[in-house]
This record gives C-alpha cells, structure tokens and sequence, in this order.
C-alpha cells in the first residue's frame, strides 16, 4: 500500500535526527510525519494514527525493541546500534 511506503521513507530520511536525550521516539515520529504532510491524530490504543483524506485510520506504535511487536499494529521501530527507524506493518 503506498502510504506505508511514504511514511516507511520519512522514517528511514526524517526531516530531523531521533535524538533520545531531546525527545521520545513517540513526539520525533508524530512530527517528522507532519513535516511531511500526514495528518496526525489521536488513537485510544495505540501510539497515535494517521488518517487520510478519505478519513482511513492507520494505527501506530513506537518501540525500541522488536521484541514485543504484534500484529495489530503498524510500528515504527528504533534501532539505537545503527541509529535508524524502521517500520513494520500490520500487514506484513
């Protein structure tokens, strides 16, 4: 689905680098998605959403670990070796 490969490529080139000293990986993914355009929104179980102009909802969390992922979310994953996001779908 192509709105997972753009917000795939925000994650993997941000706007501004993740810096864990400054801000959570939760507030640095919200705002490089916004630098980019997408609508960010509030979601009750997960980290937040991004809803689309056809008022589709994807839901995201955030993590440091790949430990605990499931499939019932989209996560955007920090790797704190290589110092890179990534980001696994639901989907996948």
């Amino acid at each position: 689905m192509q709105i997972f490969q753009l917000i795939e490529q925000t994650v993997k080139n941000p706007p501004i680098p993740h810096d864990p000293s400054k801000q959570s990986l939760k507030a640095w993914a919200m705002y490089c998605l916004r630098d980019r355009g997408f609508k960010v929104v509030y979601a009750e179980k997960a980290d937040f959403a991004v809803e689309t102009n056809r008022g589709e909802k994807f839901y995201f969390k955030v993590t440091n670990t790949t430990a605990d992922l499931d499939n019932q979310f989209s996560w955007i994953v920090w790797d704190s070796t290589t110092k890179s996001a990534s980001l696994v779908t639901d989907q996948s």
